[in-house]
């Protein structure tokens, strides 16, 4: 039983410990003219769906929950919003070439196609990022649209 103590104590100092790692944040209280919603003129209803759904990771101002200041989950949402960052950012849309464009486009309507995006370990707290099948087809409508002209 001593020993139980003892394996609890150090892991609740470890845990205490690692509060104290900072992390950086993703906030940025600027809109860019580089902007996605900006440079393609989003309607009203895709434009809150891709900010609720998308734009946590694939921008530089994530709406963070209240859990993003306890490690380690604050390490997983940093690492995943930098990937998510990496891949896509909706930001700085107008810095990208037109191919490149066009590859983020296909790739956006294929994700959004095979159920990849949004990721179901963000839906799986974020409810409202869910796409319904009406949501996603109006998305992958309109990518396909910018995607051909």
């Amino acid at each position: 039983m001593r020993i139980i103590k003892i394996i609890a104590l150090v892991l609740l100092v470890a845990f205490v410990g690692i509060q104290f790692i900072p992390t950086s944040r993703n906030l940025s209280e600027n809109v860019p003219k580089t902007d996605f919603m900006e440079i393609n003129k989003v309607p009203a209803t895709i434009k809150n769906k891709l900010q609720v759904s998308c734009y946590d990771c694939h921008s530089n101002n994530t709406a963070y929950p209240w859990y993003n200041k306890i490690q380690p989950a604050a390490w997983f949402l940093e690492d995943h919003i930098k990937e998510g960052k990496d891949e896509l950012n909706f930001n700085e849309w107008g810095e990208y070439s037109d191919r490149r464009k066009n590859s983020k486009l296909r790739s956006i309507i294929s994700q959004i196609e095979d159920d990849e995006m949004p990721l179901e370990s963000y839906t799986f707290i974020h409810r409202d990022a869910m796409l319904s099948n009406v949501d996603a087809q109006v998305i992958i409508d309109f990518m396909s649209k910018l995607k051909d002209s």
